[in-house]
């Protein structure tokens, strides 16, 4: 009685009247091995229920059959579409995706790097945690590729794929700007986030572009980029007099739009009348909203894909591999919220 005991690739042998080795390349060159033998031991396989140590077997060629996937906030419909992304170009590859959430904590993004280190995936893909530059710095040395996503290099050493964040700021706060607001304000994540003060320096740009100051553009910082903060934000302008209150506001991402759109419509404050919304993302929920959202769109899933084609081809000609830092533009999707 085995139990709950694995088979082993002695039994299958055994089994089969044949040698490990010949199980072995049955299992791993099987156009060596004369047919009669192949189909004796693919009937003792089939018969044991044997099934192969993928691990061990991935351990001794030195990689496994997978990448890393570590991002900010795994919540975040952004984050989940440019998973997909991922996923689809590594599946044809035949590779699977080991998908982390760092939650911009540098400890978590940190334990996560090493875990994926010690299963020897080939190569890492990351959305990464101000600061994090020594740490993929270290994995690129020890020959694990890293490709940013969402993110620009710092230098010509790695490859990354990002969008045009000053553009999408830009482009937002233009919006508002010719549909003829006095009074607007960006609300803003955590200022960490390398994404979100870009957004905030575009629409820095468009206010100047039409000759008023930066200071003229009322900032309203929040600590996360949810719907939780966008609330949170709402709430702080819902106070003010009408008379003073943004007419029009920008906001990092769409969850934040949300949740402003929310709390605007708890204290009947009407959208677009009273008070235009403009989001980032253009996330599904955008759409779907109450008052459907006007938006900036990114390529979710072409990000992802993108720099999963970036990491594959440089994980399998490192040699030869050229860096390269892509860069898309966003676009702006106008709907009924601004």
């Amino acid at each position: 009685m085995r139990g709950s005991m694995p088979v082993s690739i002695r039994e299958v042998a055994a089994h089969a009247g044949v040698s490990v080795a010949t199980v072995s390349n049955v299992l791993n060159r099987p156009e060596i091995v004369a047919q009669p033998t192949r189909d004796r031991v693919v009937a003792s396989i089939r018969e044991l229920g044997f099934v192969r140590n993928e691990s061990a077997r991935q351990l001794r060629a030195g990689r496994s059959r997978t990448i890393g996937l570590v991002v900010l906030d795994v919540a975040n419909p952004f984050f989940t579409d440019l998973a997909r992304g991922v996923e689809d170009e590594a599946n044809k590859d035949g590779l699977a995706v080991i998908l982390c959430n760092s939650d911009d904590q540098e400890s978590k993004e940190k334990r996560y790097l090493e875990l994926l280190e010690e299963h020897r995936v080939q190569g890492v893909l990351i959305t990464p945690v101000a600061g994090a530059g020594a740490r993929l710095a270290g994995l690129q040395q020890r020959g694990i590729p890293v490709v940013l996503v969402d993110s620009r290099a710092p230098s010509r050493g790695q490859c990354s794929v990002a969008v045009d964040d000053f553009m999408g700021g830009d482009l937002a706060m233009t919006h508002l700007l010719k549909a003829g607001h006095e009074r607007l304000a960006y609300v803003s994540g955590p200022p960490s986030i390398r994404q979100v003060t870009d957004r905030h320096e575009g629409a820095v740009r468009a206010v100047q572009r039409c000759g008023r100051t930066p200071d003229w553009l009322r900032v309203i910082e929040v600590d996360a980029l949810n719907v939780a903060a966008g609330r949170q934000a709402s709430a702080c302008i819902a106070e003010m007099p009408a008379s003073s209150r943004p007419t029009g506001v920008f906001c990092a991402n769409d969850l934040i739009a949300l949740g402003v759109l929310q709390e605007m419509t708890r204290n009947h404050i009407r959208v677009p009348e009273d008070i235009a919304i403009v989001g980032y993302d253009d996330i599904d929920f955008a759409a779907a909203a109450t008052v459907p959202l006007t938006s900036v769109r990114q390529p979710r899933q072409q990000l992802g894909r993108s720099a999963a084609r970036l990491l594959l081809d440089e994980a399998a000609d490192d040699d030869g591999h050229q860096h390269r830092q892509v860069t898309f533009e966003p676009e702006l999707v106008i709907r009924q919220s601004g």
